[in-house]
């Protein structure tokens, strides 16, 4: 039996981030791993009921990626986020398998209840969802009157859905969702979210968002709204200029799009990117909002708002505010997280967004992108 001192020699850490095997009395460096995984590393095999590739010794990390090429081998760092990695306690896992997209893991965790991961990578908690669910959906319908017409790109979860469904004025809710086992999913382990899918205005596509936005009629929509993965891979297209134009073709004059836009402390590059793509295309306004999501990447996620020329369209003062829709702050659930105080405030950026995003100045040449 291996004794304490022995184990404390096989795994000894060293400050810079680097693991020594002594064990055969040799010393050999190892590959620089974070300080954060050092212990996880030394600690004892998780339980069956905890395995998983992104799992060590109980503990899910986001920036672990399982490579499809090598069996077994681990990467700490994903590409949308280097050298970073967040951490939760896993109590279970509940499914794991990989649809013809992606793979699909559901776990209990200790502190944020139920935990969705696509591809390594956390898109919801029980905890936190409202943050993103609400804020992706109010900040849109609550800045035009009495949206009709609404198309969900993504969200199969159905927590989207859940938060349109309080707008009364609604009669049409279009989802176009390209992964059929995270529909599954969710309706099984996440019922507070899926219960969106049992609206009788929800009307679902299966299928290639890009197609169907393709062909999608002229003007047939008041609001698009895009809860999409990170923009890598085949998601890459839903962030390109094509897509964003066959977007402002499907909406009507001063129709309005919301895109989830990355964290502001991290991706300002691609946040220069898609605004001034998106200038190009909704010449009535453009703007970034953000809001706090404590298990994303940075803790923040962000928002862009584009409106189609035609009516004006003023994303900072809702002109449809959620307190004033009959029973939409506890339609099947309480409101959590949005209200009309908090949709101005997304608006407010730091300086340094406002310096890095240049294409977020208020100049003639913006064709109505404005600062806050």
């Amino acid at each position: 039996m291996e004794s304490d001192t022995g184990r404390g020699l096989e795994f000894q850490k060293i400050m810079d981030g680097k693991v020594t095997d002594i064990s055969n009395g040799v010393a050999s460096v190892e590959k620089v791993i974070p300080p954060c995984c050092l212990k996880a590393r030394a600690a004892v095999p998780e339980s069956d009921a905890k395995c998983h590739s992104t799992v060590v010794s109980g503990w899910f990390s986001s920036g672990r990626t399982l490579s499809d090429n090598v069996e077994k081998q681990l990467y700490y760092n994903n590409p949308m986020w280097p050298g970073e990695a967040h951490s939760m306690k896993v109590e279970k896992i509940l499914f794991q398998d990989r649809s013809p997209y992606q793979e699909v893991l559901v776990f209990e965790s200790s502190s944020y209840g139920k935990v969705l991961v696509l591809d390594g990578i956390v898109q919801l908690t029980e905890k936190d969802e409202c943050a993103y669910q609400e804020m992706i959906v109010h900040l849109p319908l609550c800045s035009i009157e009495s949206p009709k017409n609404v198309l969900v790109v993504g969200g199969g979860d159905g927590g989207v859905l859940r938060e349109i469904s309080r707008h009364t004025s609604v009669e049409c809710i279009d989802i176009c969702e390209i992964d059929k086992m995270v529909i599954d999913v969710s309706k099984k382990y996440f019922p507070e979210l899926s219960v969106g899918f049992d609206d009788p205005r929800v009307k679902l596509y299966v299928g290639d968002a890009a197609e169907f936005m393709r062909n999608s009629p002229e003007g047939k929509y008041d609001a698009i709204i895009v809860d999409s993965s990170d923009p890598v891979g085949p998601a890459q297209e839903l962030v390109e200029k094509p897509f964003f134009e066959t977007m402002a073709r499907a909406l009507r004059p001063g129709g309005v799009l919301c895109n989830m836009a990355e964290s502001m402390w991290l991706h300002t590059h691609l946040i220069e990117d898609m605004v001034s793509v998106c200038r190009e295309s909704f010449v009535g306004d453009v703007r970034y909002a953000w809001t706090s999501v404590p298990t994303y990447p940075s803790g923040t996620i962000g928002f862009l708002l584009c409106a189609k020329e035609g009516p004006r369209v003023d994303f900072l003062n809702p002109i449809n505010p959620i307190e004033k829709i009959e029973g939409a702050v506890n339609h099947q659930r309480e409101l959590k997280y949005y209200n009309s105080e908090v949709h101005t405030a997304s608006f407010a950026l730091p300086t340094f967004v406002k310096r890095e995003v240049r294409s977020l100045q208020d100049s003639p040449s913006t064709k109505g992108v404005q600062l806050s």
